[in-house]
């Protein structure tokens, strides 16, 4: 979406022996951004649809207590036959369950279709399109665990049946109420399933006097009957388990004597229970969930990675986050585009070209949409800032700052006359990004807002003076005595 655009003007500047040149061309300058995190689309959360290879079933549950369950099946590209993961769902207790939507955007799917599984995503009874209801038991949490694993294990029956799904290879992993339901299933021994994984996972029930009493004694009742290892993943700023709560549950489990691995990550965002809706929690448990599925014998690395957002780059340390003086083309009218980036919540990224820049936070992918709005306003768009990091880079390598002197003292500048410390001067007054190089014979030459200012004035430089050396780069003394 183009937002208001503003008037910007590069610059490039020659030092010609004595004389000064000088060449302003105005071109509009605009940005373009997505809604925030808060007003992010669904459709904005996942790949490319076609990646997806979506397909919504109804399958059976658990065959004692016979119900049509709604799943989602994604599946990688080719005709498999594939490993697979069952991702279970948790629940929103706002919303009566027949109303809520079918459980597809969720990181971890997109996780397990970067490694080549086929991903499916039963509904509970009673969720979204699924029949019958879940049956309430009070504080035995249980046994509300263990029918809502029957279903699980009904699906995986009816999966394992299909000639596009490898059997012999199945994880199982949930997310809330989702993940205590997967820990649950492990007491069944399925055929094929190698591991569970539970992402902040318990349950409350809303008819029990002390639910977090019955979920610590319920995980030590489930940990001495499951022998499946699994791995769990909480935060610190977990809204619905308090870390109190969700140690003595793991200890209680542990206890039981059943293989399990804490990965603990402290806090993330406003509310660590929902990791897996932000592809800024990737990092936090990817690689510990890779080495997980490679103890177990399951793949492991990406083949398809295509299915999950593209890593940031490395911090460049170019300039602090908000340094607001160091953004390359932008001028004071632009900055307040910036600042409104500074404030919208991770994942979050700007991409700054010639003339324009563009932005995007939440979604599946912001640096890919950040590029994509830049693209849209102008041409030469890079990454500036992603999450809480500066990522620009000068595309020539310069000189780290050699503090040879205080960056405005003009009288410093080896080589001068008095009209090239003129140069230097009105060099001071352009906009980043900048450069100015400096020649023994007292040439000299600036450039300032271009694709590659260090390169354009160095060989501006040498065009006219041999030796030519960069003195200065946007806002430090490099030049080296």
């Amino acid at each position: 979406m183009l937002a208001n655009q503003f008037r910007h003007a590069p610059h490039f500047v020659r030092g010609l022996g004595i004389r000064l040149v000088t060449l302003m061309l105005v071109v509009l300058f605009s940005i373009s951004k997505t809604a925030s995190a808060d007003g992010v689309t669904d459709a904005s959360k996942a790949p490319n649809a076609a990646l997806l290879h979506e397909r919504v079933l109804r399958v059976p549950g658990d065959s004692e207590r016979p119900v049509a369950l709604q799943m989602t099946l994604y599946t990688p590209p080719g005709e498999g036959p594939f490993p697979l993961a069952v991702m279970n769902h948790g629940s929103n207790g706002k919303v009566p369950a027949d109303q809520q939507e079918r459980y597809r955007f969720s990181f971890s799917a997109y996780y397990f279709l970067s490694r080549g599984y086929a991903v499916a995503l039963p509904m509970m009874r009673g969720y979204a399109g699924s029949g019958g209801h879940i049956e309430r038991h009070g504080c035995d949490d249980l046994a509300t665990g263990e029918l809502a694993a029957r279903d699980i294990r009904g699906v995986i029956d009816y999966l394992r049946q299909q000639p596009y799904i490898d059997g012999s290879r199945i994880v199982v992993a949930g997310q809330s109420f989702g993940g205590w339901n997967t820990l649950s299933l492990g007491q069944f021994g399925v055929p094929g399933v190698k591991g569970l994984v539970s992402f902040a996972g318990g349950m409350k029930a809303s008819d029990c006097k002390d639910p977090d009493k019955a979920l610590v004694d319920a995980a030590g009742a489930l940990g001495k009957r499951v022998r499946l290892p699994s791995i769990w993943f909480f935060g610190d700023n977990d809204s619905v388990f308090a870390t109190p709560l969700w140690h003595a549950m793991f200890e209680s489990y542990a206890a039981g004597g059943s293989p399990a691995e804490l990965v603990v990550y402290g806090k993330f965002g406003t509310d660590s229970h929902n990791v897996l809706g932000s592809g800024d929690g990737l990092r936090l448990w990817v690689p510990k969930l890779d080495a997980f599925l490679a103890r177990i014998g399951l793949p492991n690395a990406p083949v398809f990675p295509e299915y999950l957002p593209q890593p940031p780059p490395p911090p460049s340390h170019y300039a602090a986050i908000d340094d607001l003086q160091a953004l390359p083309y932008f001028g004071e009218a632009q900055r307040p585009y910036y600042q409104q980036f500074l404030k919208e919540p991770v994942p979050r990224a700007i991409a700054i070209g010639l003339r324009g820049a563009g932005r995007a936070a939440g979604g599946f992918d912001p640096i890919a949409q950040a590029l994509e709005n830049c693209a849209k306003t102008t041409p030469g768009c890079r990454l500036y800032a992603v999450n809480n990091d500066v990522v620009w880079t000068r595309q020539t390598p310069v000189p780290v700052p050699s503090h040879f002197a205080e960056l405005t003292n003009k009288d410093a500048v080896p080589f001068l006359n008095a009209q090239g410390r003129i140069g230097y001067e009105r060099f001071l007054q352009m906009g980043r990004p900048r450069a100015f190089a400096i020649a023994p014979d007292g040439g000299w030459d600036a450039a300032s807002m271009g694709m590659d200012p260090a390169a354009y004035a160095l060989k501006a430089c040498n065009a006219k003076h041999p030796g030519c050396r960069l003195y200065a780069v946007d806002g430090d003394v490099v030049w080296q005595q």
